[in-house]
């Protein structure tokens, strides 16, 4: 997605700039320019994507046509989720996708280019020095420099990574397709059961095992990988609707 060639990078220092340099662009648009980027997530558009480019811009754009891409993409329709939560929660969402597609490309490019165990550790520890853009995004960075001061900074992270596993968990109830045992209630429950037994997206039976999601709006069941909504992302999302249906309204 990027329209501007950039160099790539091959050195630990020179991915580290190319990590920091998209960083501070994603920082910007869930930050001082949040008003541009939240009008630019119109959830009535096919699936956006936010990238962060190395010379600390950001835009927001389609995903790449190419499979395999010449890179890792960002989550893909951050929009779709936009007006089913608070912007405060949605933005969040948005810092924890960045996140983790900020460590993906860094990675890809230690991986493309050979890095060893060494450079990987010098990567990562120099990736880790700087608060996450979910940090800064919520607000948490003044928190952490004080935890700093009394740990070192393998505590902070371990403080980090309990501080999300404590966040709640999925409303699996709600996300799970229909048991035959709950269908006792009459017609219209059988036939929603059998509607839900196969995924709309690709056919497939239901499997215990298996993320499921409901469309409020046509009230079709999809495999959670199938539409791209995973359980802590169903957990924001008040009204869900699917690829289909929203692409339905984007047409009216």
């Amino acid at each position: 997605m990027e329209g501007i060639p950039h160099p790539i990078p091959r050195t630990v220092e020179e991915v580290f700039n190319d990590f920091k340099g998209r960083r501070s662009g994603l920082i910007k648009a869930l930050t001082t320019d949040v008003d541009k980027f939240y009008q630019q997530c119109d959830p009535e558009k096919e699936n956006l994507c936010l990238y962060g480019l190395p010379n600390e811009t950001w835009e927001v754009n389609l995903p790449v046509e190419e499979v395999p891409p010449e890179l890792p993409e960002p989550a893909l329709g951050i929009n779709f989720a936009r007006d089913g939560m608070q912007e405060k929660d949605w933005l969040s969402l948005v810092a924890v996708h960045s996140d983790s597609w900020l460590l993906a490309v860094a990675f890809y490019f230690g991986a493309r280019f050979g890095f060893g165990k060494n450079e990987r550790k010098r990567l990562f520890q120099m990736i880790n020095d700087l608060p996450t853009i979910f940090e800064v995004v919520t607000g948490n960075v003044k928190q952490l420099k004080d935890q700093s001061a009394n740990h070192n900074g393998s505590s902070k992270s371990k403080s980090s990574a309990k501080s999300r596993q404590s966040e709640p968990q999925s409303k699996m109830v709600k996300m799970s397709p229909p048991s035959k045992d709950e269908d006792e209630s009459g017609e219209e429950d059988e036939e929603d059961d059998e509607q839900g037994a196969t995924c709309g997206a690709c056919g497939d039976s239901y499997g215990t095992d298996e993320f499921w999601i409901c469309c409020d709006i046509c009230e079709r069941w999809f495999h959670g990988k199938c539409v791209k909504i995973t359980p802590a992302k169903a957990e924001h999302i008040k009204q869900y609707k699917c690829p289909s249906c929203s692409s339905k309204r984007a047409r009216v």
